[in-house]
């Protein structure tokens, strides 16, 4: 019993002593804007779309190669399939502003049941999501313009991100 012992007290401490030593070849800093994030990021957003506002958030544009300080801002625009993002950003690379307009994206559940409420048995045909983030007032504006069909009836109606019509 005692060499049992023995053996299972040599074998833990054995396992303990191996350890395994990490050494990263880089480290990367980047900053990100979260009061752009904390106004525009939905969770419930198409993930291309959340995709994209973190890339603008994390975007510095004093490490790019045309970034001179003499330049009062910048004005970078972003695509992906759905959509474009164009932002502003100062001399320091703070985001000043965005304009964001996506089309065809999943809506919020609070849009979807605004709109089966207030139009049952209407389908959506088409959705453009538009955002505009401006800073100096740290505040968003999103907005929905949504087209329906029933039929061969057409709507186009118009809501914010929280499902009240426009």
């Amino acid at each position: 019993m005692k060499k049992l012992f023995l053996v299972l007290l040599v074998c833990g401490l054995n396992t303990t002593l191996v350890a395994q030593i990490i050494e990263l070849d880089t480290v990367v800093v980047s900053p990100i804007k979260y009061k752009y994030l904390f106004e525009v990021l939905d969770d419930d957003i198409d993930k291309s779309v959340k995709d994209l506002q973190k890339k603008l958030a994390e975007f510095d544009v004093t490490k790019e190669d045309y970034y001179n300080d003499e330049y009062n801002g910048y004005r970078i625009s972003f695509y992906i399939p759905k959509g474009y993002a164009v932002a502003t950003y100062d001399k320091d690379g703070k985001l000043i502003k965005t304009i964001e307009r996506y089309k065809n994206i999943k809506l919020p559940i609070a849009v979807s049941n605004a709109l089966v409420e207030r139009f049952p048995n209407w389908t959506v045909d088409k959705d453009v999501y538009q955002i505009k983030y401006s800073e100096k007032k740290w505040d968003s504006k999103k907005t929905y313009k949504i087209k329906l069909t029933n039929g061969e009836k057409i709507i186009r109606v118009k809501t914010d991100e929280d499902g009240n019509f426009l």
